[in-house]
């Protein structure tokens, strides 16, 4: 699936033939890869990826039957070897020019130069650099590391100069694409980005939830549309897969707000009829209330539709799931069986936000799901750690979805075992979501109850009293209104009159 390069609905006038990265996922940011013929830079701290980039970028080129060439000025060849080998590939028939420090010795037997960088001076290694490229004439070239060419510069001006003079050498061969494969600049090191036609930024960090957190974006493009911001990225074996930001650039949206019922007329009616497709709900309470029970009984009635429904779980094992709702006459493996429903297990403190927007952007567009559903967001929320960053990425899932007429349904546990008033919400999206429903618990006669209500509705009128639910062995049952309490929503119910009692019909 191609994604939109972004909100902008320009395209280049006069674009160049795009020259694949050999990762779908960056072809897309980039509006369907590198324009052709031009130098760029991929830049990040040690262990980032950038050498598994270039490697994909000149594999990419030699299934097109293109001439490539990796020039290292950083790795032995035999480490890209084991690299390549490390993700299942094979690079024999890949002509690497190694230009290091290392000793002759360490020269392998297949084609490749060496060249001690402690024996030769800056400008000769730069022109033996010039004179390899071209000789070989490719079609495609990746240079590891080119700062490597400056710590044999003693002159900044120098070092610009010579990066010049390699530049005109690219420029002469006519569509010859090239990588510089390079450090994070300093504050003053900036000569590389200023001479090259566009720049991808890598980053990589430890997240306290999950192991690694990567993360890409492009930081420069000459007469390019891409798709600007943050991307998350991952190196799994067989190479770098990105994750584009989901964003929807449609200029029709979807307006028809077809209602879904949860097949209980009393739960319905709460909500002014049901829940309607192109909307977002999200189910607040604490641990126990009854959240997931009531997403339950909107997915299975979706399913039994005909609509296709995704749950995507990250509290719960998919084994408890099935079981619970089958304890209340919810039969969820049915309908997995039956393929109307998919219920994915999702671990997210090892899957960054972007794989698991991709995920939730397969079931909708490659399964064609039109009810979605995340138990719980609470999970979600933990495994992110920048709160402005995760709004966001939030904020654009939501809309994603919704413009794609897709009925999406959240749960979010609130701290605690009651719930109500200064319990803790890690993340207020409200403002995001169309419909608010709260449960809660309460004590009353020495029994523990649980308590729904609807506080937000966007889409038209909803029933504003407080009613008891109950669950049992027939599924979800909804009380009459508690009108002989206040405050239940709190977590301190008192009663509006000592004579008053639940009626039999609502226990």
């Amino acid at each position: 699936m191609t994604h939109e390069p972004s909100d902008d609905p320009r395209r280049e006038p006069h674009a160049s033939p795009r020259v694949s990265t050999g990762i779908d996922g960056l072809d897309a940011i980039l509006s369907g890869g590198l324009p052709e013929g031009f130098m760029y830079a991929v830049q990040g701290d040690p262990g980032v990826g950038k050498t598994t980039i270039g490697l994909q970028f000149l594999r990419a080129g030699m299934a097109q039957g293109q001439r490539v060439l990796y020039m290292s000025l950083a790795h032995p060849a035999r480490e890209l070897d084991v690299i390549a080998r490390s993700h299942g590939w094979s690079i024999d028939g890949m002509p690497i020019h190694e230009f290091s420090a290392v000793e002759a010795s360490d020269q392998l037997t297949r084609e490749q130069t060496v060249f001690s960088a402690e024996e030769i001076e800056f400008g000769e290694m730069a022109d033996t650099l010039i004179a390899a490229i071209d000789a070989a004439r490719p079609d495609r070239i990746v240079i590891d590391a080119v700062e490597q060419l400056r710590l044999l510069s003693d002159r900044p001006q120098r070092y610009r100069r010579q990066l010049l003079l390699l530049k005109r050498a690219l420029d002469d061969l006519d569509c010859c694409t090239t990588l510089f494969l390079a450090d994070m600049p300093t504050a003053n090191d900036h000569e590389l980005e200023s001479m090259v036609h566009g720049v991808i930024q890598l980053e990589r960090r430890a997240s306290s939830f999950s192991s690694v957190f990567r993360r890409l974006q492009v930081t420069k493009g000459r007469a390019m549309v891409y798709l600007d911001g943050y991307h998350t990225f991952r190196i799994l074996t067989g190479g770098v897969v990105v994750y584009p930001r989901v964003r929807d650039t449609r200029a029709v949206r979807y307006d028809e707000w077809r209602t879904a019922s949860s097949g209980i007329a009393e739960l319905d009616a709460l909500l002014g009829g049901g829940l309607e497709h192109g909307t977002t709900a999200l189910l607040v309470g604490a641990t126990g209330t009854g959240k997931s029970v009531v997403v339950t009984r909107y997915a299975i009635a979706a399913a039994e539709r005909g609509d296709r429904v995704a749950i995507f779980m990250t509290d719960e094992r998919r084994e408890t799931f099935v079981r619970r709702a089958a304890g209340l006459s919810m039969d969820v493996a049915h309908h997995v069986e039956a393929g109307t429903l998919a219920l994915e297990q999702v671990d997210l403190s090892d899957l960054p936000h972007g794989a698991f927007a991709e995920a939730v952007r397969a079931a909708v567009e490659d399964e064609g799901a039109t009810v979605v559903i995340l138990d719980s967001l609470t999970g979600y929320l933990c495994a992110m750690e920048e709160e402005g960053t995760l709004t966001n990425q939030v904020h654009e899932l939501l809309a994603y979805l919704s413009d794609r007429g897709v009925l999406t349904i959240l749960s979010m546990t609130e701290s605690g075992f009651v719930g109500g008033s200064g319990t803790i919400v890690p993340l207020d999206i409200s403002h995001f979501v169309d419909t608010v429903v709260l449960l809660r618990r309460f004590e009353e006669a020495g029994r523990v109850q649980r308590a729904i209500t609807v506080i937000k509705k966007r889409n038209g009128a909803h029933d504003h009293s407080v009613r008891e639910l109950r669950l049992d062995g027939s599924g979800i049952t909804i009380g009459d209104p508690l009108s002989q309490f206040a405050r239940v929503l709190a977590g301190d119910p008192q009663p509006h009159d000592a004579g008053a009692h639940m009626s039999d019909d609502a226990r």
